[in-house]
């Protein structure tokens, strides 16, 4: 009955080892490809919840002329409305209206760098730094030279009002193309980043009238 149940013993101690043995070669060897790199790899690529997690700043994934569109006409709005809000530190007199152009510089500056990047990936041209001839771009809302020039002018009480009536017209144009890409766009990224626009630009345009005393 002692050599019975040492012999199990001795086959159990086998089979474990074994057991451990085979375990160890399918994770073992991280020079290999069959190491744990390649197990990583393969696991995050089992994870349906990996990809949606990174972003895309490369546009990557599939996209469309109305995707195109969004990011070469947001692309000159944007800049315009940075170049408008870096007026506001030395010209405003309203606390408010400093920290509205600050929060729209802080909002915009990254977005331009993000659509430029989209549109250098799928093979599109970025819109020209101080490309001016803002008809040829067929943007809503975009400013004129001259209304850029009055609002440069102004200061005080004077430019607070000229900078909120000018940017809510400027914040509309926005939210037109923002509500174009939603309806027409493919591309995931884009279409979030068109909601985004959607709801704060909304947000100031309301803050604004309420400030310039509009119902």
């Amino acid at each position: 009955m002692t050599s019975q149940r040492s012999l199990f013993r001795r086959a159990a101690a086998v089979v474990s080892a074994g057991a451990a043995a085979v375990v160890l070669a399918a994770c073992g060897g991280g020079d290999g490809a069959g190491g744990h790199d390649g197990h990583t790899a393969a696991s995050a690529t089992a994870s349906p919840s990996a990809p949606a997690s990174a972003p895309a700043p490369a546009g990557q994934g599939p996209h469309n002329a109305a995707d195109a569109a969004f990011a070469k006409g947001m692309i000159p709005h944007h800049r315009q409305a940075v170049e408008m809000a870096d007026l506001a530190p030395s010209r405003a007199r309203s606390a408010e209206v400093k920290k509205l152009a600050e929060d729209i510089r802080k909002a915009q500056d990254p977005e331009i760098k993000t659509l430029s990047g989209w549109l250098t990936s799928w093979g599109e041209q970025v819109p020209a730094e101080g490309a001016m001839d803002h008809s040829a771009h067929g943007t809503a809302g975009m400013m004129t030279a001259d209304q850029m020039d009055r609002l440069k002018a102004a200061s005080g009480a004077a430019f607070d009002t000229a900078f909120m009536e000018l940017m809510v017209e400027h914040h509309e144009g926005a939210v037109a193309m923002a509500k174009t890409e939603q309806a027409q766009g493919a591309f995931p990224a884009a279409k979030a980043m068109a909601e985004a626009i959607v709801t704060s630009q909304s947000a100031e345009i309301a803050q604004m009238n309420k400030l310039l005393g509009r119902s």
